[in-house]
């Protein structure tokens, strides 16, 4: 039995552009149907959404299945959770706020095993290993973990290259509306300002060799950033499509006077 190589790590490094769905509604069954849409990727929410160890898991397994390849938001930089989440199956991990280039060495550490890395040997209690039944998995699991750490704040603007150029990033991600709070535009995530600097943030990460995303709902900025050397986006979110898809449904029969 082989350790599943991480195709989406390997979309990055060959900078073909990539579109993800946002996963926060925290159910495995809600996270299954999503899966079979043909996204090449699903973000698993776990800083703003219900999730916790437990509902990763079962998401991990109703996904696993399809081909889309889902990315774990762990809700802090805790490399305790980085050890958690890798040894229940997930490769990609996405970390949130991350402001500079000694926290971003941390986590990369956090990925690998010893001599290279920090992260604590436990493969018989491991789904990824399918504990312990993937002889090989000790020896090149650490090439499959990918590390994308989050830029979403005035700190990490500030120290973007730094944290770029550690080894062990594998990608950056901009988080937009963290983003455009700490620049003084709280819930203008589009603002021409905040859109000023994603751009300027994709182009340090591209200077640096290292794949850069983000997330929008709008296509046409969609478009934009990607043509801008974004190479991964995600372009919406379940809850989103859940309440608007609800809420249009409601108003063809109903009206428009069924709240927002």
């Amino acid at each position: 039995m082989a350790v599943r190589i991480n195709q989406f790590k390997r979309g990055l490094q060959s900078a073909r552009q990539m579109y993800g769905l946002w996963l926060g509604l925290a159910d495995p069954y809600a996270a299954e149907i999503c899966a079979g849409a043909g996204f090449d990727w699903l973000m698993l929410d776990g800083e703003h959404a219900p999730n916790d160890v437990r509902s990763l898991l079962g998401a991990l397994q109703a996904i696993a299945p399809y081909p889309g390849h889902p990315v774990v938001r762990i809700p802090s930089a805790d490399v305790t959770l980085v050890k958690q989440v890798l040894d229940i199956g997930a490769q990609t991990i996405l970390v949130p706020a991350v402001d500079d280039a000694a926290q971003a060495l941390l986590l990369a550490r956090a990925m690998r095993y010893p001599p290279d890395g920090t992260r604590g040997v436990g493969t018989a209690l491991a789904r990824a290993a399918r504990w312990g039944a993937e002889a090989d998995y000790l020896s090149v699991a650490d090439a499959e973990a990918c590390l994308i750490v989050q830029i979403e704040t005035l700190a990490g603007v500030r120290n973007a290259a730094a944290i770029a150029a550690v080894d062990g990033v594998d990608a950056l991600f901009i988080g937009p509306a963290d983003l455009a709070a700490s620049l003084g535009y709280r819930g203008q995530a589009t603002h021409p300002k905040v859109r000023e600097a994603i751009e300027a943030l994709i182009r340090t990460a591209r200077s640096a060799g290292k794949p850069v995303g983000t997330l929008t709902t709008d296509p046409d900025l969609a478009r934009h950033y990607l043509a801008c050397g974004c190479s991964f986006i995600a372009v919406g979110v379940d809850t989103l499509l859940l309440r608007l898809g609800a809420r249009e449904l409601a108003q063809r029969y109903l009206g428009s006077n069924t709240g927002n």
